[in-house]
Parts: structure tokens; sequence; C-alpha cells
């Protein structure tokens, strides 16, 4: 550009330094900020956004708050996505204090939080097994004005089932169906496997049984999670391997952690030749045994209860 006499302007640089920051490489994206100033160009609002989300990207929240302070000190427009950017940050180093304290002082200075503000802030409260403030955030986000959107009952449907509140996470689940939202496969799998979870097989697999009345096809997450429960939790292997030839038979292929939670489920379970014909299939379709179940794997060598024929095709899978 500058050979054929064509000077880069900000807008061009601020594509070159959000490009640099999502590819990780945030020193080089600090280069040509630094460029920039020198060539008497200054970065505005997008470009200290983008600096900073490649701070939080790479988890340095710190060098992102430096960032945050240098725009106030400067006088650049702090904005919404400035306050984002950084709450999102700290809720990603679990730090979710500092991030209320972002949430506050954005409110403070007459910035009117969006969705996607109280979608991060919920996350971060969920992640840190804070249902109750997550929940007051959220009654709070509609009383403020702002609808939550289906990524937020997602946010928060997850956490519950995560945290084993079951009992919350049917009422917002009815809650959501009540308002017509567009409920995905991905938050009935997060409802399937909260159920699993808390050991209520028969209501998993009733609402598993009930997606294809409801125009949704099961993908390798939601039939792994109903394995997972067959198995691994309530013993079912028989009816898990049942799903899992089911779900080749309707075009779902399983994956590695397909295979691998079936695999634990049948030598928890004691079916050791049954789960030797599992990791047989495994290794035949390139996938291998994962950390935690090659630690089964090699209890159960320990105990001398394989077969030692087996022993190359045990190789194959680590």
């Amino acid at each position: 550009m500058v050979s054929k006499n064509i000077i880069p302007d900000v807008l061009t640089f601020n594509v070159l330094v959000d490009a640099l920051c999502k590819e990780g490489m945030v020193v080089e994206a600090k280069g040509v900020v630094e460029m920039m100033i020198q060539r008497d160009i200054e970065p505005n609002t997008v470009t200290y956004n983008s600096l900073m989300d490649g701070y939080c990207l790479k988890g340095q929240i710190g060098k992102a708050q430096k960032v945050f302070d240098l725009m106030l000190s400067k006088g650049s427009v702090v904005d919404v996505v400035s306050y984002n950017t950084l709450i999102n940050g700290y809720c990603k180093n679990k730090k979710i204090d500092e991030a209320m304290m972002l949430f506050l002082d954005m409110s403070r200075k007459g910035l009117v939080p969006d969705t996607i503000t109280y979608n991060t802030l919920l996350d971060g409260f969920c992640k840190a097994g804070r249902i109750q403030n997550a929940q007051k955030l959220f009654y709070e986000m509609q009383a403020c004005g702002q609808l939550p959107n289906v990524r937020t009952y997602a946010v928060l449907l997850d956490g519950m089932c995560k945290n084993r509140q079951l009992s919350t996470a049917m009422q917002l689940f009815r809650e959501m169906e009540a308002k017509k939202l567009d409920m995905d496969i991905v938050i009935h799998s997060t409802l399937i496997e909260g159920l699993c979870i808390a050991g209520k097989i028969e209501s998993a697999r009733d609402l598993f049984c009930g997606l294809s009345s409801k125009g949704l096809e099961p993908d390798v997450r939601t039939y792994t999670i109903m394995i997972s429960g067959l198995c691994i939790i309530t013993g079912l292997t028989s009816e898990a391997e049942n799903l899992l030839i089911q779900m080749e038979e309707k075009g779902c292929s399983p994956d590695n952690y397909t295979y691998n939670t079936i695999i634990r489920g049948f030598i928890n379970n004691n079916e050791t030749s049954r789960a030797m014909v599992l990791i047989q299939q495994m290794v035949e379709k390139g996938f291998s045994a994962d950390a935690s179940t090659t630690e089964l794997i090699v209890h159960l060598l320990s105990k001398d209860e394989v077969d030692p024929a087996l022993l190359p095709l045990i190789k194959q899978s680590f």
C-alpha cells in the first residue's frame, strides 16, 4: 500500500489489529498500535476494544485492564463494547466480583448494559456456582427493560442443571415453552443432561424420546448424554449399546467422546468383554482412549482381567 502511495488510515489499522488479536498474536497487534501512534494516527475506541479483547483471549486480564485505563486517561470514548469485552475477560478468569464492579460502573456513567452484558455476567455467576446471584440478575435484567433471549435462558438453564438445581431448571424450561421461544437441540440436551445427573433417567428418556414430536433431531452430544446416563449413572448398559447402534442407523456418527463414554460405562459395570468389542470399533474408526478410559484399562491390565490376545488392540487405543 505504502509503495503505491496509499497511506493506511485508522480503519485499515483497526482491521489488522483485530485480525492479529483473533489469531492470538496480541504482541504483534500491540506493535501495530504503537506504529499508528508513531505515524500520528490516533487509535480510536475500536482499536483499543480489539486490543483489549486480544489480551482477554490470552487470559491476560491485567494487560486488558491497562488498555481500558489508558482509554479513560486519554479521553477516548469507552462504550458498551469496551465494558462487555473487559467484563467477559474477568468472567473467563473467574473474577466475577470484579466484573460486577465494571457493570455497576457502566451504569453510573450512563451506559445501558445490553443482552450481551447480562448474558456474560449470568454465565460468570453460573460457572462460579452462584446461582442465586444469577437469578437475581436475571430478574433485574427484565425489570430494566432488557428482554432475555434464547442464549440468556440457555446459560441460566445450564447453570441450574450443572449446580443440581433441577426443580428450578424445570420451572425455567416450562417458562421458555410458555413464551414459545425457539428451543433448539442444545437447550433440550442441557436439560436431558441435568435429569441424567440427578438420576432421573425416566424423565430424561421421556424428553429424549419426545424430541421428534417437536421437530428436533438428537445430535451426537444428545446421544452421548443419554448413553452416559444409561450406562454410567444407572448401569443400563444394554439400552446404552442399543442407542449407540440407533444413532448410527439414523446417520449420526459417534465421536471419540461417545466411544470413551460407553466403554467406561461397560468397564465400570464389569462388562469387560463387551468393552473390548467397543474398543476395537473405536480403534477401527480412528479414535483413541482418553485419559479417564486409559486409567480404567491400565487398572484392568494390572489385575490380569484382560485376555492377553487383546493387548495389541489395547495398545492401539492409546
